[in-house]
């Protein structure tokens, strides 16, 4: 029996926007700036800005698409080791998320754990939480958190900080070649 929150239900959204975010804040940790670079929020609040509102809907579903396709990732790292992925990244998630009081409220976190759980499962992360209503304008940073939290984890993993990005840029040509 298919579950109606499965992927193939799910807009994929506008992934590329989505991961353009995830790799700004990669490289300004990397770079070693603290914080958000004044000049980076002003060309993403024009970005946004200029989306419109089918724009903003499609960059959520992006970054949750982000949030599938980084935990399938880890699931396979993982179950080639017999380990589960809940058990060994959810925690890690959210201990880095309670460091984060100012990004991410203590009330977001299940949600945003949630999220990381339902695409162990298989779940599509954007469907799984439309059946709780519409996204908040609280949720927002601690979804680009997240997402931002799972990339820099593969990366740490693969000890590449460009793996996560280029891994989800190769599964996009790859679609576009099809």
């Amino acid at each position: 029996m298919s579950s109606p929150c499965a992927p193939k239900y799910a807009s994929a959204g506008d992934v590329g926007a989505a991961l353009m975010m995830i790799d700004s804040r990669l490289k300004g940790i990397h770079a070693g700036k603290t914080g958000t670079d004044p000049e980076q929020q002003v060309m993403i609040e024009q970005f946004t800005a200029s989306m419109g509102p089918n724009g903003a809907d499609d960059l959520l579903d992006g970054a949750c698409t982000l949030i599938f396709m980084f935990t399938t990732w880890l699931r396979q790292a993982h179950e080639e080791h017999d380990k589960d992925v809940i058990e060994y990244v959810v925690p890690n998630l959210v201990g880095t998320m309670r460091m984060m009081p100012r990004s991410v409220p203590s009330e977001a976190i299940p949600t945003m754990a949630g999220l990381v759980i339902a695409a162990g499962t298989g779940l599509s992360p954007n469907l799984w939480r439309r059946q709780y209503g519409d996204w908040t304008q609280e949720e927002m940073t601690p979804l680009e958190a997240t997402a931002f939290l799972l990339a820099e984890h593969i990366n740490r993993i693969t000890d590449d900080p460009d793996f996560a990005t280029r891994m989800i840029t190769e599964a996009l040509s790859g679609a576009d070649e099809d």
